[in-house]
C-alpha cells in the first residue's frame, strides 16, 4: 500500500510538473532529501522515482515561458565554475570509470540546482519550495526525536536508507542544518498552535541529532546555538530556555553516549580519530601533489600507501573541507569555500535589507536563519563527508531568489496570490463573442 501511494504522488506530481514544472522542482526535492521510497519494500524502493521527477521537470521546463537566468548572485557564479572544475577534476583523476556514478550523481544535483534558480520566480514558490525542503527532513526528525526520548538514547538514530545521510552522522548535521530553517517557517506562521507545534518539532530535530550519538552534531549544535544567543535582543530570556533544554535531554542520555562524547578530549587514543586525521593528511598530500586533485574520490589504497602516516588504510575524510581538497585540490577547495562565503554574504545582506518594508520582513527572516543554518553546516561539516548533499544548496538557491527578490522590489508587481492559486489551472480569459 505504501509504494502504491508513493508512485501515485509521484506520476501525479510528474504530470502536472509538464505544464507547471516549478512543481515537478518540489517533487524531486521531496524525493532526494527525504527519500520516502526507502521507508517501502515494494516496487517504490528501487523505481526510478527521482528520474522520473527531473524528465518532468525538463520537459515542462521546455514549454514554459516563466522561467529566468539562473545567474540571479555571485554563489550562482561560483557554483557554475565549481562544477567545471569538479568536472575537469573528474577526467583527470585516478580512476574516471569507477568515479563515474558519483561524478553524475553531483552533476545531476547541481543541475536541478540551477534548474530550480530559473524556475522559482515569484515569492510563494520561494516559500513553497522552502517548505518541501525542510519538511522533508523534519518529518524524519521528529519522528527520530520521539524514538530517542522513547527509548532514553539507548539506540542510535539513522537517516533513510541508501541516501545521502543514511549514516547517523550524516542524519544529525542535516537535522541540525534544518532547526533553524524551521525557525525561519515558524515565524511565517500566525500565532497560535501551528507555531507551539513547530516549535515542538525543532525539540525533537534536536533530539534525534543527540540521538546519532555524533560528536560533529554536538559541536554544531553548541556553535548554532552561540550564534542564536548572540544575536538575539532578550539574551538572559534564551539563555534560561537553552540551559533548561541542556538540562531537560542531557541526564536521560546513557552511559555510551556520555563515553562518545568524552572521546571528542581524547581523540589521540580514538581509532577512528587517529584514522580520520590520517586521511586529512592524505587529502593533503594529494592536493599538493595533484593540481585537480584525486577525482571525484582521493581514497584510492595507492595514495593511502604512499601519503598514509599513521596508517595505510583507506579511510573516508570526514570532512567537507578535506573531502573536498583531496577530490579536486586547492582551486577547488577555494572554490567551494567561496560558494558558501558568498551565499552567507547574501544571506547577510537579506538580514540586512529585508526589514525595510513589512513586504520584505519574511526575507529578512530567511537571511538570518540561512546564516545560522550556514554556521552548522561549516562546524558540523568539518567532521562528516557530505560535500555535496543537496540540503546547503538548496538554502543557497532560497537566499539568492530571495536577494533578487528583494533587489527588484518585485513585490510592487507581483500579486499577491496563495499556492492553491498558483497550483490551479489558468482560467479561460476569453470573452464569448455575442450574437447578433
Amino acid at each position: 500500500m505504501r509504494d502504491l501511494i508513493i508512485v501515485a504522488i509521484v506520476l501525479v506530481g510528474a504530470t502536472i510538473a509538464i505544464r507547471r514544472p516549478w512543481i515537478g522542482i518540489l517533487l524531486w526535492t521531496w524525493l532526494s532529501i527525504m527519500n520516502p521510497h526507502r521507508y517501502a519494500w515494494g516496487i517504490a524502493y528501487d523505481a526510478p522515482l527521482a528520474a522520473i521527477a527531473a524528465v518532468s521537470v525538463l520537459i515542462g521546463f521546455l514549454f514554459t515561458k516563466y522561467r529566468q537566468s539562473p545567474f540571479q548572485g555571485s554563489p550562482v557564479v561560483v557554483l557554475l565554475l565549481f562544477s567545471i572544475w569538479v568536472t575537469f577534476s573528474w577526467l583527470a583523476g585516478y580512476d574516471t570509470a569507477g568515479d563515474y556514478p558519483q561524478w553524475d550523481k553531483v552533476m545531476k544535483i547541481y543541475l536541478m540546482t540551477f534548474v530550480a534558480l530559473m524556475l522559482l520566480n515569484h515569492k510563494q514558490k520561494i516559500i513553497a519550495f522552502a517548505w518541501v525542503t525542510v519538511m522533508s527532513l523534519a518529518i524524519l526528525g521528529a519522528k527520530g526525536g520521539l524514538f530517542t526520548l522513547l527509548t532514553a538514547g539507548a539506540h542510535r538514530v539513522w537517516g533513510p536508507p541508501g541516501s545521502f545521510v543514511a549514516d547517523n552522522n550524516h542524519f544529525a548535521l542535516a537535522l541540525i542544518v534544518t532547526i533553524p530553517m524551521l525557525h525561519f517557517l515558524q515565524l511565517q506562521l500566525r500565532a497560535g498552535w501551528t507555531r507551539h507545534a513547530m516549535t515542538v518539532m525543532m525539540l525533537l530535530c534536536a533530539a534525534a541529532a543527540l540521538g546519532s550519538y555524533s560528536r560533529g552534531a554536538l559541536l554544531a549544535i553548541a556553535s548554532m546555538t552561540a550564534v542564536l544567543w548572540w544575536r538575539s535582543e532578550k539574551k538572559i530570556l534564551l539563555g534560561l530556555v537553552i540551559a533548561f533544554m541542556v538540562f531537560a535531554f542531557l541526564p536521560f542520555m546513557p552511559e555510551t553516549w556520555w563515553e562518545r562524547m568524552r572521546s571528542i578530549q581524547s581523540y589521540e587514543e580514538d581509532a577512528s580519530s587517529v584514522g580520520r586525521i590520517n586521511a586529512w593528511i592524505v587529502a593533503w598530500e594529494v592536493a599538493k601533489h595533484k593540481l585537480f586533485g584525486g577525482g571525484m574520490s582521493y581514497q584510492h589504497p595507492l595514495y593511502f600507501s604512499l601519503y598514509g602516516v599513521y596508517e595505510t588504510e583507506v579511510r573516508a575524510a570526514h570532512s567537507i573541507y578535506f573531502q573536498i581538497l583531496g577530490n579536486h585540490g586547492f582551486i577547488g577547495l577555494v572554490m567551494y569555500l567561496l560558494l558558501w562565503i558568498t551565499t552567507y554574504r547574501s544571506a547577510a545582506w537579506l538580514r540586512k535589507h529585508g526589514k525595510a518594508t513589512p513586504q520584505t520582513k519574511w526575507s529578512s527572516d530567511l537571511g538570518a536563519m540561512a546564516q545560522v543554518s550556514l554556521v552548522g553546516f561549516a562546524v558540523g561539516g568539518a567532521f562528516l563527508s557530505m560535500p555535496y548533499f543537496d540540503l546547503p544548496y538548496n538554502i543557497m538557491v532560497m537566499v539568492v531568489l530571495a536577494r533578487k527578490w528583494v533587489e527588484s522590489r518585485a513585490w510592487e508587481a507581483e500579486k499577491e496570490v496563495t499556492l492553491m492559486e498558483l497550483l490551479s489551472f489558468k482560467r479561460n480569459t476569453v470573452k464569448r463573442m455575442s450574437t447578433a
